[in-house]
């Protein structure tokens, strides 16, 4: 089902409710740049299979409402960008999220420009390599809780952040940085950030800082030890 409606602009509801899913491996872009589909039902869809769910919903711009209560992600591997550019979805429900095998989750909310909210707290991050852009300019969003993040395995954070203008609190305490090698603009444009608490990160095999904290205009307490040497 890899890209099945993608790039069908003029769309505004679909009825996919005999579907029979079960044995679909891909539905990598299967909805990729819907942009006049306000809501989509897919409670029925048999996702037991399912490797590749990249840039499902990439570009639906319009979409409100997605019911997927009943999704089955233990064997997905790939969620990159699976919501990039929804940017009128202001609520998302990822508690029946099994993440346990994903490796990619980079540009996963990019451009949720409308998210206000969103609770993580069931992910299992463990597996992940990329967060790179994984948060980019969702520019509504106030609070986020990564509490729980396992992030032993993460390469890229360059731009995890970027554009987060309403994000006033930020507890990455129990990040893991040691394999990270991409730290740009990882907090590039977070105007309202007040304060944030670095001490912990490990920064042993970071090679690239550009723009890391431009524009955080409200910055006002920035703890962060190198070396054993507070910057």
């Amino acid at each position: 089902m890899n890209a099945m409606f993608s790039g069908c602009s003029s769309l505004k509801e679909i009825n996919l409710s005999h579907f029979n899913t079960q044995n679909v491996t891909n539905m990598k872009a299967m909805f990729s740049g819907c942009s006049s589909l306000i809501e989509i039902n897919l409670s029925n869809f048999n996702t037991q299979n399912i490797i590749n769910m990249g840039c499902m919903f990439s570009g639906c711009s319009s979409l409100k409402d997605i019911k997927f209560s009943n999704f089955n992600t233990q064997n997905v591997t790939n969620i990159k960008g699976m919501f990039e550019r929804c940017s009128s979805l202001k609520d998302i429900n990822l508690s029946n999220f099994n993440t346990q095998n994903i490796t990619n989750m980079g540009c996963m909310f990019y451009g949720c420009s409308s998210l206000k909210e969103i609770n993580l707290s069931n992910f299992n991050t463990q597996n992940v390599i990329n967060m790179g852009f994984m948060f980019y300019e969702c520019s509504s969003l106030k609070d986020i809780n990564l509490s729980n993040f396992n992030t032993q395995n993460v390469m890229n954070m360059g731009f995890m952040f970027y554009g987060c203008s309403s994000l006033k609190d930020i507890n990455l305490s129990n990040f893991n940085t040691q394999n990270v090698i991409d730290m740009s603009c990882m907090f590039y444009g977070c105007s309202s950030l007040k304060d944030i608490n670095l001490s912990n990160f490990n920064t042993q095999n970071v090679t690239n800082m550009k723009g890391m904290f431009y524009e955080c205009s409200s910055l006002i307490k920035n703890n962060i030890i190198t070396d054993n040497k507070k910057l």
